[in-house]
């Protein structure tokens, strides 16, 4: 982006998801220093500033008014204000309406920097004790019906762990339809009230979570972090699929592209996991190749 000169710049400030003591020193002197603090919501946002005796005027930026409120803050950065945003709890950016406001900023021309801290999907995936490698992070499921049920689809076939967000009046209704779709064995870890006095993590599956749920209401914002599916499970699918259809049709499949019929048995091999040999000898069985 292009920088107008004399901008102000904005400021994305991780605040804590629980303890409070996970604040950074470059943060609070940020929040200090500004001319205004944007909020998800001042309400909230003021107990965080009263509690370091931070003095800066708040104001309102969420959801409902993300569009507008970003077009009047960026213009009050390109006037020279400095700006931090602040979510009600972890990293502005992530699933909020903090990207808007970003997105606006690159278009002006306006700089931005992010004050590193905080993030509940990041402080659950370390604490799974499942592969942090690779992952994905899907936020909370989509609350539209056909949207919903084509992101659980898409997941069925997820190789990397998983990160959602989940509510506690609506964790089992989840468990329920992502156990339906990954498998009631699939294994995932439960991460609730992170950084709180009664934060808990543990490794189980949706089965055994459900039948918990029986007996017990769900409590604190929760995050799922639920094992991928391992490449040997998918191959293993996959060659059971080929497996299904005849030797014949299976050739067929590759010769109709136009690949030779050598290599064709070569494809062919590999997808069933046997050897060139083998694929030899039956179809010369079958037909006198």
């Amino acid at each position: 982006m292009t920088e107008h000169a004399g901008c102000g710049t904005l400021y994305l400030c991780a605040t804590p998801i629980g303890n409070l003591d996970d604040i950074t020193l470059r943060v609070l002197e940020t929040l200090k220093t500004v001319d205004v603090i944007a909020a998800e919501d001042t309400r909230h946002s003021i107990k965080l500033l009263n509690h370091f005796g931070i003095k800066t005027p708040l104001t309102s930026y969420h959801e409902y008014n993300k569009v507008d409120k970003a077009r009047y803050l960026v213009g009050q950065l390109q006037q020279g204000m400095d700006i931090a945003l602040v979510t009600d709890a972890g990293t502005p950016g992530i699933s909020d309406p903090g990207e808007e406001l970003v997105r606006q900023c690159y278009e002006a021309g306006v700089p931005v920097t992010s004050l590193p801290g905080p993030a509940a999907c990041i402080t659950a995936l370390t604490l799974s004790g499942l592969s942090t490698r690779r992952f994905c992070f899907e936020a909370f499921l989509p609350t539209e019906k056909k949207e919903r049920q084509w992101i659980l689809e898409e997941l069925k076939e997820e190789t990397r762990t998983i990160i959602l967000y989940e509510a506690p009046h609506h964790l089992v209704r989840t468990l329920k339809e992502l156990g339906a779709v990954l498998g009631m064995d699939r294994r995932l870890t439960l991460c609730r009230e992170l950084t709180k006095k009664y934060e808990e993590a543990f490794q189980t599956t949706f089965g055994q979570l459900l039948a918990r749920f029986e007996d017990e209401e769900p409590r604190g914002e929760c995050v799922l972090v639920i094992q991928g599916r391992t490449i040997g499970e998918l191959r293993k699918e996959q060659q059971q699929s080929w497996e299904q259809m005849s030797l014949e049709e299976h050739m067929e499949l590759y010769e109709d592209q136009g690949v030779p019929r050598k290599e064709a048995m070569k494809l062919v091999a590999k997808d069933r996991g046997v050897s060139k040999r083998e694929i030899y000898q039956d179809l010369m069985g079958k037909d006198g190749v």
